[in-house]
């Protein structure tokens, strides 16, 4: 029934703006929009052109105008949702934005839940469930290589529709076997099936070995800076994000709290987390901070831990190498343009935020860290959920293996592959729970 009803949202984000979009999609869309708007032509909007813009006003129920905007209509299937779509491009205030959508929703229309239009979208088939989150993965893309991998999703992943045509043509010529036994062709199948799963079972783990890239390029990789007060970690901090983001003084103690941005290192999304300086602390807020530098530094997936190169280690130093024993660390000597006091036997490199020495080297280090594919291209495993459906994929097409090796029955194998291919199914969505789909459509914004 909830598909049935016309739904309506602010699909711009919220705040001042140029221009603000109120969308209507359902099967009343046209009539409510019509409803609530007049052109300057006088022609009715049911009766205009798909796709071209048409200036007019909203108004209210007495005729009176809310806003003067600009109307456009996508007829079925021709619109993001495949269903009828009207949008005015009004002008865009919060106050006049919410006016036209309380006006729409007086006329008839149903707010929409979060992510619903995209939902349409999927529900329609317009888009498969890989791709609706690609949607998703474009609005909250950091850098531009994330962006650049959310629309090769977006753009539909011929790999996996052909990992499953694959495994549909295998089943096919399971399911001819167990129909005409007396052709005698179990054995000639079998050899050819059981490579048709090595050869997925192969891509399959290729995929697999993306799963950290993936998430990384969806959700950065959570980084910490950490070292004792006035070694250089907001200037670091500030050059990572190329914007004065943190008070940098000579004052020790100047950064008490931790400061949480994202910066583009080559691409790749670094959740950066500029924490307190690590000392005793002086009083209550500064201790709060301090605590709050070590919790980050054990939770970090890559430590940036700074050391004053120009001065001689001191026990703050050493409490910082015990934080990061047996972590993935990168230790920095920082104030390189100044005479060195300190002799690490350990790996490091030298910096200064004053001069660029050694910051194209904690580049590479960083981008080495990461681990990403050197192919952009690469289907990239998204999160858990899509690599845990490959795992149970690979999982089932083994078992058709081992059956295959075991002689037992190309019964068997047929229900292997078919246990394969709704795992796979769960990726596109053709198998998914109804749930899996609610859940993933609730990370959405509501206009989406």
């Amino acid at each position: 029934m909830k598909q049935e009803e016309t739904i309506s949202a602010i699909s711009t984000a919220a705040g001042e703006g140029g221009i603000g979009i109120v969308r209507l999609s359902g099967r009343t869309a046209l009539e409510i929009g019509d409803k609530i708007f007049r052109s300057l032509n006088g022609r009715r909007l049911v009766d205009m052109e798909d796709r071209k813009m048409i200036l007019g006003h909203v108004i209210d129920g007495s005729a009176r105008t809310i806003d003067e905007v600009m109307a456009v209509m996508m007829r079925a299937p021709h619109s993001y949702t495949c269903e009828d779509v009207v949008e005015f491009h009004c002008h865009g205030g919060l106050i006049v934005l919410r006016n036209v959508l309380s006006r729409t929703l007086e006329a008839g229309a149903r707010l929409a839940e979060r992510g619903e239009f995209t939902k349409r979208a999927f529900l329609n088939g317009r888009l498969d469930l890989s791709q609706a989150q690609a949607v998703l993965d474009i609005i909250q893309s950091k850098t531009d290589a994330a962006l650049e991998l959310a629309e090769h999703r977006l753009a539909g992943s011929d790999e996996l529709k052909e990992l499953r045509q694959k495994l549909i043509d295998a089943d096919a010529h399971i399911e001819a076997v167990i129909d005409f036994p007396e052709d005698d062709l179990e054995g000639v199948e079998l050899d050819r099936i059981d490579r048709t799963a090595a050869d997925v079972i192969g891509r399959l783990d290729e995929m697999l070995a993306t799963e950290t890239s993936g998430r990384i390029m969806r959700e950065g990789l959570q980084t910490a800076i950490i070292g004792k007060p006035n070694v250089g970690k907001s200037s670091l901090l500030n050059y990572l994000l190329k914007s004065e983001r943190a008070i940098v003084t000579d004052i020790p103690g100047t950064t008490r709290d931790s400061i949480e941005e994202y910066a583009d290192i080559e691409g790749i999304p670094l959740r950066i987390i500029d924490t307190a300086g690590i000392r005793a602390a002086s009083d209550e807020v500064e201790r709060i901070g301090i605590e709050r530098a070590r919790d980050h530094a054990q939770r970090a997936e890559l430590i940036l831990a700074l050391i004053d190169g120009s001065t001689p280690l001191t026990s703050e130093d050493e409490e910082i190498f015990k934080l990061i024993d047996g972590r993935d660390a990168i230790i920095l000597l920082t104030k390189s343009d100044l005479p060195r006091a300190v002799e690490l036997d350990k790996k490091f490199i030298s910096i200064s935020i004053k001069n660029g020495e050694g910051l194209d080297e904690l580049k590479r280090a960083i981008v080495e860290r990461a681990g990403l594919p050197s192919n952009r291209e690469l289907n990239v495993v998204r999160d858990a959920r899509e690599a845990d459906a490959l795992r149970r994929a690979r999982k089932h097409l083994t078992e058709a293996r081992d059956t295959i090796k075991m002689n037992i029955g190309i019964d068997f194998v047929s229900i292997d592959f078919r246990s394969a291919l709704a795992a796979l199914g769960e990726l596109t969505g053709e198998t998914v729970d109804e749930a899996i789909i609610d859940e993933i459509f609730s990370k959405f914004c509501v206009g989406k």
